[in-house]
């Protein structure tokens, strides 16, 4: 998953690895249930916007400074609201896509100015006593506290709090309070909405104490809007009074506080946007929305939100113990996945959530790999709603294969709508894996959740539609083999290549997933037109998929003949040389034995069943060997499968790198929006990782090993109603059900059940006693570590 500029190849996560400066020597001491920002330091503004962004799937505001100046990347975002560009291309060919569509930003919200006397206030003039941000993971707020004395010696305290409720999707509230310290002041607070420099035709109006500000986008036809108001409290000769300008709505209040008093400004504020033809029921809509907040009050949005986060965590906690910036990276990861999945209702997760514009704010595959089988087991209702959606692009799936000569569906590789929107085809186009991604991550879900009717009404379709692409996408040798030819597996450092292992096996779950809900839900077959010749055609192809390997060793290969290409010269290239692909040409990259990223890894990690341990041991220690990770998608797979094999020291580094890959900013791209795959993917680390969860087929299997450095690991699961707690320490596991039913599971092999109020406590049995695998030269991730600092 990377960025692709127009017509041309994507780029990745833009930096090395540790090219950017850890933004952990930014943020004060570690907090298990929040993060702080200690020192201001205007220098990381544009990190800590991403790290402090506030989100609810469907709006997201970045985290700047309530006076907005001096900012980084200052942004407020609705999902779904992207304009188009031309793809401009050197040479045009049938199928590429014509127009791309890009995330924009919409009006902001967030912007509350001070003024003391005739001075602004502004960190960076006058003197900041003290100054402190608090992303708040419980409360879901994000609080700031500053005392400040202008150039004049006049000296105030502020404090701010604001929210994006998760459970109204267009919300914005914040609380802003100024209090005279120790002499009395004239104060000014200007609270206002300001139109987007990404949108066409504003129109403001003042109303009140708010107003309302609307804009457009241009190619894509969109109406947005937002409605704000403002409820302030002071002394009683406060004055309030609002204007209009061009290009923004501001609500001024007035006063003069005397030492101790203090003047409270609390906006709310209501987003939203429609296509033209609805544009008429957008304001109505949005004043409903916004009388009810404002009606409820802040404090009783806060206590919502807390409340919701309070079922979130009581789901969802994962507790480490024995290292507590491990412990505060899991959450702080659990919670960007929330924010970015919550009310994603008929919407794509995009790859950065709502936290900025990286990856031009598209849905790639990293949503059913990395992120829907954490909210399969946290929060599945968000792991529905993004099913709902990919099944509301079908349609256009259906368009692009006929366009494409292929059968059934073929969903787009990057895209907000469902149009695809990328320009470069061997990592877009040629990526056919998404289909069976697309179908796995939909047979997950209803085996965790046992959601018949989302099986019958959303998820037989989607597993129809993508095993239909296989049979025309594929081809029979003269032995009956299945082989898929000229396709991209997850590693973009290899392209067009034959038989993808991954591609091939999980194409083989594809076509199986689809014999299975076509058997159980007969009339949605009919009605996809399903014969019965059709239903034995998958069959024979999924027994017949090939699986390549090295002819000399046995061990299996990421695709056909790619054992016996030229190995990459590690040892001559420098760590100033990553990312690769910023220093060196496809050309060398494709016709040498070097990875981006796991790809026959994944497949050890998705497809457990198709290996021995053996084989899994030998493919991830040949792979280790090769794999630069110049992706932020490897290292939880990394993890995952090390762990598996008994690799459980490099399992815990990879488990540190997936979790603190925006925290540390890690590669040096945190600026532009946080890594939810790579979030979503800290999860799987531990869980999958060292708890060694695995959910194929509707059962719960776990074989947990804890490495050094950790002491005990805890977390919940939920399965077809039932909740399951593991606790893990170094000598035991201990299974309780919390609520629910009885849970069938295993443990490292051995089948039990567990039931409610009874838990089982079993003893874990050693690690085997390895050597440590090599990986390429300066790519070791105790090394990268050292060197983000």
């Amino acid at each position: 998953m990377s960025a692709v500029p127009a017509g041309g190849r994507r780029a990745e996560d833009g930096g090395r690895v540790g090219a950017g400066r850890s933004t952990s020597k930014d943020l004060g001491a570690v907090d298990p249930w929040a993060v702080h920002e200690g020192e201001l330091d205007v220098s990381a503004l544009e990190r800590t916007e991403s790290l402090f962004a506030l989100a609810n799937g469907r709006l997201g505001v970045r985290g700047s400074l309530d006076e907005g100046s001096p900012s980084g990347s200052p942004g407020t975002y609705l999902s779904g609201v992207h304009d188009l560009w031309p793809m401009a291309y050197p040479e045009y060919s049938y199928g590429y896509p014509q127009v791309q569509e890009r995330i924009v930003a919409v009006p902001d919200p967030s912007l509350v100015e001070l003024f003391v006397g005739p001075e602004r206030f502004d960190v960076r003039t006058g003197e900041l006593h003290a100054h402190e941000r608090t992303l708040d993971l419980r409360s879901g707020t994000l609080r700031r506290a500053a005392e400040w004395s202008s150039p004049d010696g006049a000296r105030v305290r502020v404090r701010s709090e604001r929210l994006v409720p998760l459970e109204r999707p267009g919300l914005f509230a914040v609380d802003h309070r100024v209090q005279a310290v120790d002499e009395a002041l004239e104060v000014e607070v200007r609270s206002a909405v300001v139109c987007s420099p990404q949108l066409h035709r504003p129109r403001t109006e003042a109303v009140a104490r708010g107003g309302t500000v609307r804009q457009r986008t241009d190619g894509s036809a969109l109406a947005v809007a937002v409605l704000v108001d403002h409820d302030v409290t002071g002394p009683a000769e406060t004055e309030v009074r609002t204007h209009a300008t061009a290009d923004r709505v501001v609500t001024t209040a007035h006063v003069r506080l005397e030492p101790g008093q203090e003047l409270r400004v609390v906006k709310v504020a209501a987003l939203g946007w429609a296509p033209q033809d609805t544009r008429h029921e957008l304001l109505p809509k949005l004043r409903t929305a916004l009388e009810a907040g404002l009606r409820d009050g802040f404090e009783h949005l806060a206590a919502q939100q807390r409340a919701v986060l309070d079922e979130f965590w009581e789901h969802a906690d994962v507790r480490v113990d024995g290292d507590e910036q491990l412990q505060q990276a899991v959450r702080f990861a659990l919670f960007h996945v929330l924010q970015a999945a919550a009310q994603a209702t008929d919407r794509g997760i995009p790859a950065k959530g709502l936290t900025g514009t990286g990856y031009d704010g598209h849905t790639f595959w990293d949503t059913e790999v990395f992120v829907m089988p954490m909210l399969n087991h946290v929060w599945p209702q968000a792991a529905a709603e993004a099913l709902r959606w990919r099944h509301a692009m079908l349609p256009a799936a259906k368009e692009r294969a006929a366009e494409l000569g292929l059968a059934g569906a073929t969903f787009p590789w990057r895209t907000i709508t469902g149009r695809e929107s990328s320009g470069y085809w061997p990592a877009g186009t040629a990526a056919v894996h998404l289909n069976a991604d697309i179908s796995d991550a939909a047979v997950r879900y209803v085996h965790a959740t046992g959601d018949d009717d989302l099986a019958r009404d959303v998820v037989t379709d989607v597993v129809v539609e993508t095993a239909r692409s296989w049979v025309v996408l594929g081809r029979e040798d003269a032995q009956g083999r299945f082989h898929v030819d000229g396709v991209t597996g997850p590693d973009e450092y290899s392209a067009l290549v034959d038989d993808n292992a991954y591609t091939n096996l999980m194409a083989q779950a594809n076509l199986r997933a689809a014999v299975e809900f076509t058997g159980r839900f007969p009339e949605r077959a009919d009605a996809l037109g399903v014969t019965g010749e059709e239903v034995r055609r998958w069959t024979q192809l999924a027994d017949a998929v090939h699986v390549p390997r090295d002819p000399d060793t046995g061990v299996h290969a990421q695709d056909e003949g790619s054992t016996r290409r030229k190995r990459w010269d590690f040892e001559g290239t420098s760590p100033q040389q990553y990312p690769l692909a910023d220093h060196f040409p496809y050309f060398s990259l494709y016709r040498r034995q070097v990875a981006k990223q796991a790809d026959l890894v994944l497949a050890l990690q998705l497809r457990p069943e198709a290996f021995t341990l053996e084989e899994k041991r030998a493919a991830f220690e040949y792979y280790e060997a090769l794999t630069v990770r110049d992706s932020s998608l490897s290292a939880s797979v990394q993890a995952v499968v090390a762990a598996e094999v008994g690799h459980l020291d490099l399992a815990a580094d990879y488990a540190r790198e997936a979790a603190f890959v925006d925290l540390h900013d890690l590669r040096g791209k945190t600026s532009d929006g946080l890594h939810i795959a790579s979030l979503a993917g800290a999860w799987q680390a531990l869980v999958a990782g060292f708890g060694g969860m695995r959910d194929a087929d509707g059962r719960l299997a776990f074989a947990p090993r804890l490495p050094d450095g950790l002491d005990g690991l805890s977390f919940r699961t939920r399965h077809r109603g039932s909740c399951l707690e593991v606790s893990v320490t170094r000598e035991r596991a201990t299974y309780a059900v919390v609520s629910g039913g009885p849970v069938d599971t295993s443990h490292h092999g051995e089948p039990f059940t567990v039931e409610p109020g009874s838990p089982r406590t079993l003893d874990v049995p050693p690690a085997p006693d390895l050597p440590r695998p090599e990986q390429p030269p300066g790519r070791d991730p105790r090394e990268l570590r050292e060197r983000a600092g």
